[in-house]
């Protein structure tokens, strides 16, 4: 008799509309999600968080938990913004695809046929190198911030004079110099500034009213404050694990490199433009992806712009910036997980695998029949 039940219960579900079937399963995958999300800020301690997933060119979930300024207990929302560091460089590489897709830029080109007064050991370097760090052009910020002691034309007047820090094309070195002679290149041949380029051909396509450019000493309104737990070097008995201020600077040149403020909701708003052709083509989209061989004929750990997680069986491609903002895109699985923290060291990429996972079901339910 029970076994009897069990099978008309299972008859019953799978004569459910398949439509009913997978909002009952998407329902139960966003409160995993949820779940997990909350427990993890828990553990690691996590002030405030966006969450945003993409499934299907669809966004699914879209969350914001805990506080944005711990001090004054303002809580986080939907429209606080995020700084985004580094993973700001994979809208570079979209910015690059686009002047790709217009003539403007040649992938291959040395870099010296879009800049000029560079050094010589400089202008053999393919703009492709540069968006996946495979220049060997030296580092422009260093262990204390920028090098030479001085301003940003300072900081770049003395890189132009070190040696390359490795032959052109042998391996990889994560470099922001790269990046900022991405932006040099982006706003000549586009006659406008890096950042109004992008905010007219991808912020505004994408549906992205919140993003912006700034670090922590611009004045950029509904902005989250950082925060981290890292020892300050003090005499202070609980020096070490004590929630203090974590200030960041990005200066102008750099914003190509790491100077975004965004929140979740407008990143998968661009992932969805992304995906679904409004920004470049799927071609070229699928071409930015592609890891940058090195000469020795290996991939590299990075495609133009982004960092590649995996390249087969599925693609994986991500974008991390700053130990506290993430999203990774399973191209191949039709599925993206933006974390956005204001916690260094929360590390959202570490975690973003276990969210992914919820909603893996998902797809082998589409496939069934």
């Amino acid at each position: 008799m029970k076994c009897r039940l069990v099978a008309v219960f299972v008859s019953a579900v799978l004569s459910l509309p398949v439509a009913a079937r997978a909002a009952e399963s998407l329902e139960e995958a966003n409160r995993r999600a949820v779940q997990l999300i909350r427990q993890t800020m828990q553990e690691k301690r996590i002030p405030g968080l966006q969450v945003a997933v993409v499934k299907d060119d669809r966004i699914v979930l879209s969350q914001s938990y805990g506080l944005a300024n711990v001090e004054n207990r303002v809580p986080a929302t939907r429209t606080t913004r995020f700084p985004i560091n580094s993973a700001t460089k994979a809208f570079t590489g979209v910015a690059a695809m686009q002047l790709v897709e217009a003539g403007l830029v040649d992938l291959d080109a040395p870099i010296s046929r879009y800049l000029d007064d560079l050094p010589e050991a400089w202008r053999p370097v393919r703009v492709r190198q540069l968006l996946a760090h495979t220049s060997g052009i030296p580092d422009l910020v260093g262990e204390r911030g920028l090098i030479g002691g001085g301003s940003e034309a300072d900081a770049w007047k003395a890189v132009k004079a070190l040696p390359m820090a490795a032959p052109i094309g042998d391996r990889f070195a994560y470099n922001q110099a790269n990046y900022g002679l991405m932006a040099q290149i982006i706003a000549k041949q586009t006659k406008m500034p890096y950042e109004r380029y992008v905010a007219e051909r991808i912020f505004d396509v994408a549906g992205m009213p919140a993003s912006t450019f700034g670090d922590s000493y611009d004045l950029v309104a509904d902005a989250a404050t950082m925060y981290s737990y890292t020892p300050r070097g003090t005499m202070a008995k609980d020096d070490g694990n004590r929630l203090s201020h974590w200030i960041y600077d990005i200066p102008y040149s750099l914003w190509a490199g790491g100077g975004i403020q965004t929140t979740a909701d407008d990143v998968a708003h661009w992932l969805v433009a992304l995906s679904s052709g409004r920004l470049i083509s799927a071609a070229h989209v699928r071409q930015m992806w592609a890891p940058e061989k090195l000469n020795s004929g290996a991939d590299g750990p990075w495609a133009a712009g982004w960092p590649v997680l995996q390249s087969s069986p599925r693609l994986q491609v991500a974008g991390i910036g700053g130990a506290r903002a993430a999203f990774v895109v399973y191209a191949d699985e039709r599925l993206a997980i933006v974390v956005l923290t204001n916690l260094v060291g929360a590390n959202p990429q570490e975690f973003i695998p276990q969210i992914a996972a919820v909603y893996r079901p998902l797809q082998e339910e589409a496939r069934s029949p």
